[in-house]
């Protein structure tokens, strides 16, 4: 027996959201077929974890008939469940008595100890109002090193140059996760970045996301030497100040990558390798940083992140650690002042609940239209990590995530037709996640950690190959033609979905590569593949024109294995993405006109391996749409 449910605020609909602030009264409607006869509803809601292990009972009342469905509602104040993550299902008796979770019937048993197929209902602090020039814009992500070179930065001294910018390899392991030193350089700055300019801002970006900047041994930068200063070989502080007055010339602004969960231990904190001045916690037990560290056995015994000696992890709970990254004078202070608007928190699971509500706090009181993003691969509303349920959306913790499960569930559809992972996504971001934080999520289709984006779609398993081999592999003509296509769609899935596209420097231009360090190869000046180059720059012209990427409502209209279909709306206008995954052409119906955002021509239909973005005025309850396969001829 299947139900559906309705959520109202104040008459409003919105029943795709299973996320409420803690100050509204939610009018949970019931629709049930007349024919199962039913005598009662009633909502068993548990409270999750140890902190929270209420249990709540709510007795549904019949209201109305809707055809051949009966309404239950039951209105709910959510001061009095109190914020926090709960788990809820329905009981219905008729001649009988069963259960219903998430569409489906479940066991009588079932509690929060057990709660798959239970509904998820997230309780938030507060709705935040943050980031507003991030709504409707678009964010680039730039790894420094490789993106363009002003020939105006000298390299260290333990900095080895490769001055092949085409074709010049990175180094890379023997095996995957081998040490590697990492201390190849291929020359990209700050500088680099504002000679393009020009070229990021043809993309419709807003927002640029840089990979960390501060002063490391390493071309990564993910090992920190000093948090107070901007590495030389990018330009130092002079190339940041400079980078960021010509940003802001464009309504452009900046976030950084926040690396606070480990430093270097070739850095002033800890000074393994003696480079600096300062007394380091690796050096002596008197250092000021000593209890930043967990030492097992002093000095060589201690814990790193994933084990890697060169990053040994910091104790984010550490009050003096608090202090110099989070306190007056401190990091996060000294970065806003200078200009810039957030942070992306690497490894934000291994960051304490305090730790983050702290930042969060410090950097609004600075920019109180600052953002502060996590980097969460799974379901951030209710991610548990290392035996903790984190917090992350429950208030003042973070504004978003970057969103690794929508990039899989894309690359699923796309390259095999897995239409329920798309779906089962979509519907978890657009019921877990509040409002406010799905629409500053960072929506990404490759990252320095990920394969290229273009390599995925093209090739299939590359496991067993040697990284000695993948250094090497480039994709077929033929699947390069394949992935090119399979590209464009998902940008234009990625760049109209509730968030905020993120463009990897180079996805644009046709990059491809494998695994880490292949995935970040310097950027083809000149090379570029402008085909899908222009469509990206027409996917940021529609973006910037359309108001309804600006905060709009979603709803999934459509969605097989060959055809998808979905809606940007408010009460006035709507935006519609068709996607034929296809090798066929397919026509549609509507009884609405429907028009291109690019050409403002009409369409009626999708070619094969395409998106179009349309537009409509009205409400989209009132949009119907069919589609058909064209029937070729002698069929």
């Amino acid at each position: 027996m299947k139900i559906f449910e309705k959520k109202y605020i104040q008459g409003k609909n919105v029943s795709s959201f299973g996320a409420f602030s803690h100050d509204k009264i939610v009018d949970f409607n019931v629709i049930l077929p007349r024919r199962c006869g039913a005598t009662s509803i009633t909502m068993h809601l548990f409270g999750e974890g140890i902190e929270n292990h209420k249990y709540m009972k709510y007795d549904f009342k019949w209201v109305s008939i809707q055809g051949e469905n009966d309404i239950y509602a039951c209105q709910i104040d959510m001061s009095k469940v109190g914020v926090g993550l709960y788990y809820y299902k329905y009981e219905i008796a008729t001649d009988e008595v069963f259960f219903v979770g998430e569409g489906k019937r479940i066991n009588e048993l079932t509690k929060i100890e057990h709660n798959d197929g239970l509904i998820q209902l997230t309780v938030f602090k507060e709705e935040s109002s943050c980031a507003k020039w991030m709504h409707g814009g678009i964010m680039y992500h730039i790894f420094v090193d490789r993106f363009n070179k002003s020939g105006k930065c000298k390299p260290k001294k333990n900095a080895v140059m490769n001055d092949d910018w085409y074709n010049g390899v990175p180094q890379y392991a023997d095996v995957p996760g081998g040490y590697v030193e990492n201390n190849m350089f291929f020359g990209g700055d700050l500088y680099g970045i504002i000679e393009k300019l020009d070229y990021i801002e043809s993309l419709g970006v807003t927002c640029l996301y840089l990979s960390p900047i501060f002063e490391a041994y390493s071309n990564h930068k993910y090992d920190t030497g000093d948090y107070m200063s901007v590495d030389s070989m990018f330009g130092s502080e002079k190339a940041l100040e400079a980078l960021i007055k010509e940003t802001k010339k464009r309504g452009m602004h900046i976030i950084f990558d926040g690396v606070f969960n480990h430093t270097g231990s070739d850095s002033i904190y800890f000074n393994k390798e003696g480079n600096y001045k300062s007394l380091g916690a690796y050096q002596s037990k008197e250092s000021p940083y000593y209890s930043w560290y967990n030492f097992r056995k002093f000095p060589d015994d201690y814990e790193c992140w994933w084990n890697v000696k060169i990053l040994p992890r910091v104790d984010s709970n550490n009050p003096d650690y608090k202090k110099f990254i989070l306190g007056d004078g401190g990091v996060i202070e000294k970065w806003m002042k200078k200009g810039i608007d957030g942070f992306r928190l690497d490894v934000a699971d291994e960051l304490s609940d305090d730790f983050l509500k702290t930042l969060n706090n410090k950097l609004k009181s600075i920019n109180p239209d600052g953002i502060v993003y996590g980097e969460v691969w799974e379901d951030a509303s209710n991610k548990i990590a290392y035996d903790k349920r984190k917090k992350y959306f429950l208030g003042n913790e973070l504004d978003s995530v970057m969103n690794y499960p929508f990039r899989e569930a894309i690359i699923d559809y796309l390259k095999y037709g897995n239409y329920d992972r798309f779906y089962s996504t979509c519907k978890m971001l657009s019921s877990h996640y509040p409002k406010h934080n799905a629409d500053l999520l960072m929506n990404l289709l490759g990252t320095h950690d990920t394969e290229r984006i273009l390599t995925v779609l093209g090739t299939d398993s590359v496991d067993g190959y040697t990284n000695a081999e993948l250094s090497r592999k480039r994709m077929s003509k033929a699947e390069y033609k394949k992935a090119k296509e399979l590209l464009m769609l998902a940008y234009a899935i990625v760049a109209t979905v509730p968030g905020v596209p993120c463009i990897y420097y180079g996805d644009e231009a046709g990059m491809q590569g494998y695994r880490d360090p292949f995935n970040r190869l310097p950027f083809p000046w000149g090379k570029e593949d402008t085909e899908i180059l222009e469509f990206y720059q027409k996917i940021g012209k529609i973006r910037k024109q359309e108001r309804v990427f600006k905060g709009g409502l979603f709803k999934l209209i459509e969605c097989d294995s060959n055809i998808l279909a979905f809606a940007r709306y408010n009460d006035e206008e709507f935006t519609l993405t068709l996607v034929n995954r296809s090798t066929e052409k397919y026509s549609f119906e509507s009884n609405i006109l429907l028009k291109s955002c690019e050409t403002n021509r009409k369409i009626n239909v999708l070619k094969p391996l395409s998106a179009y973005i349309l537009k409509g005025k009205g409400e989209i309850e009132e949009l119907e749409l069919e589609f058909y396969k064209d029937i070729k001829k002698g069929e």
